[in-house]
């Protein structure tokens, strides 16, 4: 059996006590607590404060929660709640368009599909949750580049690999696309990603009108395209309207 690793579990306790008091706490406050040397509690506390998840008050030396351990916990509430929302919106979207639904989110450079409704049909079709997609070349990580100013950082520190004929790889191409995408507030993949494979995607924004996500509808060329090549208007204005009703959902109001 793999045994846990002791200074993790002491970082793990320190943090649970920090969350658990109503005020900042000492060094011996803390080493006493949880039965440690006064040097491995000050190593741990360190270590956190290095890394943003303790803050120590210059003034009284006392150490409280730190903000990065907010914003990871925002984080997890935000995509949480973001799914919870999407639910019924996507499930029919699905059912409108006859085809797949996905949800995306930035993560590690590239889009983790957090949701996935499958095409109502009876095909065989596999679960694509967890899944990852790049940002340069799917409908979703163009959104989110387009929308989420470190999406489009890690577009581009990223390397952007031709993946067909179609995926457009040069920084200025990109950023053309990127403009397009803002302007008529969607993005598409005609093939630039899977042969024979389009979709189309639109932001999500939350209360704070930050983009934490984004929708998209993907299925056949023949299907999701019309004879210009492009996506049908009819399906980009269903992809909006779910990722308009989402945003709403979760407080953003009207766009």
């Amino acid at each position: 059996m793999a045994r846990n690793i002791q200074s993790l579990e002491r970082a793990a306790a320190m943090l649970r006590l920090l969350a658990g008091g109503e005020r900042r706490l000492g060094l011996s406050d803390v080493a006493s607590s949880l039965g440690l040397a006064k040097g491995t509690a000050h190593g741990i506390l360190r270590t956190l404060q290095a890394e943003g998840f303790v803050e120590q008050d210059p003034a009284s030396g006392r150490y409280q929660l730190g903000a990065e351990l907010l914003r990871l916990g925002n984080s997890y509430l935000d995509v949480h709640e973001l799914r919870a929302r999407a639910l019924v919106w996507t499930d029919d979207l699905a059912r409108a368009s006859g085809e797949s639904v996905y949800v995306g989110v930035l993560h590690q450079s590239g889009v983790l599909i957090m949701h996935h409704v499958f095409r109502p049909d009876d095909s065989r079709q596999v679960l694509e949750v967890g899944a990852m997609q790049p940002l340069h070349s799917t409908a979703l990580g163009k959104v989110l580049s387009a929308y989420d100013p470190v999406a489009h950082t890690q577009a581009h520190e990223v390397e952007r690999e031709a993946f067909t004929p179609r995926t457009v790889t040069d920084g200025t191409g990109f950023e053309e696309i990127l403009g397009l995408t803002r302007a008529r507030g969607w993005a598409s993949d005609v093939e630039e990603t899977w042969e024979g494979v389009a979709s189309v995607a639109a932001p999500i924004h939350d209360r704070r009108r930050m983009p934490v996500g984004a929708v998209a509808v993907a299925g056949a060329v023949e299907r999701v395209c019309g004879e210009s090549g492009e996506p049908r208007p009819a399906l980009v204005a269903s992809v909006r309207d779910c990722a308009r009703a989402v945003s709403r959902d979760l407080g953003a109001g009207r766009f």
